[in-house]
């Protein structure tokens, strides 16, 4: 079922269910209202398996009808046991939700499937995004796949990888000399211009819905069971929130049962403002980002004290990484486990090692890792390691092998 209202966080003003992304009387983010007698009447485990293996599964929670072109997700990704991993952090179970193998390559393809068919059903046909990289990979992929036109807006300092793994879909893009906040800034002006469906601006209510269908999946994965803990990068703040709701959500149908998982977030100390605010038990102050972990740099975070909330009422924490551990923690999540993830992941690889440390989990804990998008996009920061030149002979390969 597609909802027919949105309502205000703060005030609880209740609007139709359009292109609108804040409340017209405060201000306050907007959210879908959904009929929970009905859904408790209609939603069960078996009509959730008899959907197709995307996250469309779940289209009876989610603000948009499912579109005709879903065979290929996003969504369903694979959750992968990490024991070698979980061995050198000291936690007894670690398993990694795999979402760098979505359509292009991050968790970004969920909120922008929901985003753009809402888009659809409202006969809007531009999408666009303020990015940092893998948002504006979404948006343009699934415009192309949409034949709808699409305009991506980024700063100047995003990755060469990610720039490509935008322009090959076609679409129109602007780098912005600036940080990510004068893009969200520039966006929100121009949204008051033009009749677009900006992903992350008047489509927001529907676009966050998406990340919800990791914690469906993560619940259902593990044979509609909880996880005793969730690690998660954060940015805006929207993914580390809407994760909680999911798991609320499916307790509140009677899908799973027991306490929801306690969640830590981890955010690169360049730009971490959630996680200062969490340590500090004050509202979340912007900051300029300087970080190397270019897809967290949002220094004003939209729903930077909703996460803070969030954390403590999970009896989690949040952390800020230190910038030189983000690599090294690439390369432990690839040496232990066979995944490469990028700078994001690094980030949530320390704060597992953080929560691990702090004696927050342990050898008793199942955890579930993120695991938001592929390393092959932010390569910079692991030191190429170039094999010995030999000629094409066997007994100088032996040599170098050690056993000649």
């Amino acid at each position: 079922m597609s909802v027919d209202t949105l309502r205000c966080r703060v005030c609880e003003a209740e609007y139709p269910a359009v292109a609108s992304g804040s409340c017209a009387r405060c201000f306050g983010p907007l959210e879908p209202v959904y009929d929970w007698d009905e859904l408790a009447r209609t939603v069960t485990r078996e009509s959730i398996e008899a959907g197709p293996r995307t996250l469309w599964r779940y289209e009876a929670l989610l603000p948009s009808t499912a579109p005709a072109n879903i065979t290929g997700g996003p969504g369903w990704t694979q959750l992968v046991s990490a024991p070698r991993l979980a061995s050198a952090v000291g936690v007894g179970e670690v398993l990694l939700k795999l979402d760098h193998t979505n359509p292009t390559h991050s968790f970004k393809d969920r909120v922008v499937g929901v985003a753009a068919a809402k888009a659809a059903e409202l006969g809007i046909e531009t999408l666009a995004c303020a990015s940092t990289g893998n948002l504006g990979n979404a948006v343009a992929a699934r415009a192309a796949l949409g034949g709808m036109r699409s305009v991506v807006i980024y700063p100047n300092t995003v990755e060469p990888e990610k720039l490509l793994a935008t322009a090959v879909y076609g679409g129109e893009m602007y780098a912005v000399r600036g940080t990510y906040d004068d893009c969200s800034r520039l966006i929100v002006e121009l949204s008051g211009e033009v009749d677009w469906a900006f992903v992350n601006v008047n489509l927001r209510a529907y676009y966050a819905e998406g990340s919800k269908t990791l914690a469906f999946e993560i619940a259902e994965q593990l044979g509609w069971e909880l996880p005793d803990a969730v690690i998660a990068p954060i940015a805006s703040g929207s993914l580390f929130t809407k994760i909680w709701q999911g798991f609320e959500q499916f307790r509140r149908l009677g899908l799973v049962e027991g306490q929801a998982p306690r969640l830590y977030g981890g955010q690169a100390q360049g730009c971490a403002p959630v996680a200062h605010a969490f340590a500090d038990d004050r509202p979340v102050s912007p900051v300029r980002p300087d970080t190397v972990a270019h897809s967290l740099a949002i220094g004003a975070p939209a729903d930077g004290d909703l996460a803070t909330a969030t954390a403590r009422a999970s009896n989690g924490a949040i952390y800020a990484v230190p910038e030189e551990d983000v690599g090294p923690n690439m390369s432990l999540l690839a040496g232990t486990s066979g995944v490469f993830g990028e700078t994001a992941a690094g980030v949530t690889v320390g704060a597992l090692r953080a929560a691990a440390a702090a004696g927050e989990i342990g050898e008793n804990d199942r955890v579930v890792v993120l695991v938001t998008g592929t390393g092959l996009k932010t390569p910079q920061l692991i030191e190429a390691r170039v094999g010995r030149e030999i000629e094409a002979d066997v007994d100088e390969l032996l040599e170098g092998l050690g056993v000649a």
